[in-house]
């Protein structure tokens, strides 16, 4: 009798150790950073797009739970005209529910809230349309991803779980004292597997971000590595792209009809990743040295349009930034000739490149080779806004010879380059500030190594007020002492 109550008390004590080591690993499981849901599983998509006079940043709110709402934010900027959007989410992959509404823009620029719904995770295509042109903006419905080592610890925790109520009761009914140390070991390893994989989760490498590497699926979208089913030995390179550009003549305005085709297929190109909140950059330069910085709307695979407005007959020089999944960011060039006669310089909606006169755009004797630091002071208050996804963008466009049109120099200028001012990077897990946000400036310097001597053009922009201010300037490179 004494014996028995001695063991039952040595196994009450054993079994309090237990508990408490099985609360501490709780907490250790619970403190560990929840990577699960985290960068894989996407954060909002802005997207830039120019729908005819309107300059948009549509912003795609990640999606969580799943079924449920999909939140839209259509962002329009000064100068948009007000008037009325459809909005239509569908999936591509897989027979699922679209869902449409409409947006009422207004005369107040700055963000116009709608509600979609989505039913499953993978890749979806949002449309935008005003009537007359329609938007095709592809977009991931996140998935919960779990990795292996999480899974592990999950598992580990629920099995201790399971195996604590175990040992409780076989503590209370039992009298054979070993009967209850079955389930305590098995407790202590599960507990030890819940713990180590708690650890190792919060400190191993994350998975690359859906859709980032290969083409995203309904059934590859919620797999932390789908590349481990495929051979060691795959590439996940993608060849170049191709560009081709028309231009078609509509009105007073030009429709440019760009064509992205694989230089290795000849097949559209459809796997363009949202870079610098854009799928396409298009930089153009005119015969007079006019200046646009506008996202073409995808109407198709690989099929991209914009329309703007030229100034002058004469040469443009026309410059695509892209990136393929897979393939990195690319620069397409190309040129185009138009004969329309010269136009005067129209009121350009926002992100086009209208120039503010006040701002200066400064640099101190660059030298082909070296760092140099450009500065754009814009004046005011410090509220520029984020645009892009950057605070200030800058592109460079040289070095051009004398008594050359502009828009010819451009075309065949040896160095065309795009650079960043970047807002201060957001705490850990914390979502990057968008056009919302003005707390920025009003300086904004860059930093760019002009390659060659000579004379460039170039162009910084920033954006207040929802208006995007471009700032010109002809900055010559002295070349490097010997």
């Amino acid at each position: 009798m004494w014996q028995s109550l001695t063991f039952r008390s040595r196994g009450a004590r054993l079994m309090a150790c237990v508990l408490g080591a099985y609360l501490l690993g709780l907490v250790v499981v619970t403190a560990a950073p929840a990577r699960a849901d985290g960068m894989t599983s996407g954060g909002d998509q802005s997207v830039a797009q120019s729908l005819g006079d309107r300059e948009l940043t549509v912003i795609v709110r990640r999606a969580q739970p799943v079924p449920g709402p999909l939140s839209v934010d259509v962002v329009t900027h000064a100068g948009t005209a007000p008037g009325t959007l459809t909005l239509t989410a569908a999936p591509t992959d897989r027979n699922g529910e679209n869902s449409s509404t409409t947006v009422q823009l207004g005369d107040r620029p700055g963000p116009y809230p709608a509600t979609l719904h989505v039913d499953h995770a993978g890749p979806w295509e949002l449309t935008v349309s005003d009537g007359q042109r329609t938007a095709r903006i592809p977009f991931l419905v996140a998935a919960q991803v779990v990795t292996p080592w999480e899974r592990a610890a999950y598992g580990g925790f629920f099995a201790a779980g399971a195996l604590l109520l175990i040992a409780l009761g076989t503590a209370l009914i039992s009298r054979r004292g070993w009967v209850t140390l079955v389930p305590v070991v098995g407790l202590i390893i599960a507990l030890t597997v819940g713990a180590t994989s708690a650890v190792l989760s919060s400190r191993a490498p994350q998975p690359r971000a859906a859709g980032s590497l290969l083409d995203p699926t309904s059934g590859n979208i919620g797999s932390p590595y789908p590349e481990r089913d495929l051979p060691l030995t795959t590439t996940y390179s993608r060849p170049p792209a191709d560009l081709t550009v028309h231009a078609r003549a509509t009105g007073q305005a030009t429709e440019l009809q760009l064509s992205l085709t694989d230089s290795a297929t000849g097949r559209p190109v459809d796997d363009l990743l949202v870079a610098d909140d854009a799928l396409l950059h298009l930089m153009i330069v005119g015969p007079d040295g006019q200046f646009w910085h506008r996202h073409p709307i995808r109407v198709a695979p690989g099929e991209f349009r914009l329309e703007f407005t030229p100034t002058a007959p004469g040469d443009y020089a026309v410059a695509a930034e892209i990136a393929r999944r897979g393939g990195g960011v690319q620069l397409l060039r190309s040129a185009i000739h138009l004969d329309a006669a010269a136009a005067p310089a129209p009121v350009l909606p926002a992100g086009s490149g209208s120039t503010t006169p006040p701002a200066t755009l400064t640099v101190d004797s660059p030298v082909a080779g070296t760092p140099a630091t450009l500065t754009a002071a814009l004046g005011g208050p410090a509220n520029l806004q984020p645009w892009l996804g950057m605070l200030g963008h800058l592109i460079a466009v040289g070095p051009l010879p004398d008594n050359v049109p502009t828009g010819t120099a451009a075309a065949t200028a040896p160095i065309w380059a795009h650079a960043h001012a970047m807002a201060p990077l957001p705490s850990v897990g914390a979502q990057s500030p968008d056009e919302t946000v003005a707390a920025y400036g009003p300086n904004v310097a860059f930093t760019f190594t002009f390659p060659l001597p000579g004379r460039y053009l170039v162009w910084a922009q920033a954006e207040r007020g929802y208006t995007v201010l471009t700032v010109p300037a002809t900055v010559d490179v002295r070349p490097e002492a010997p």
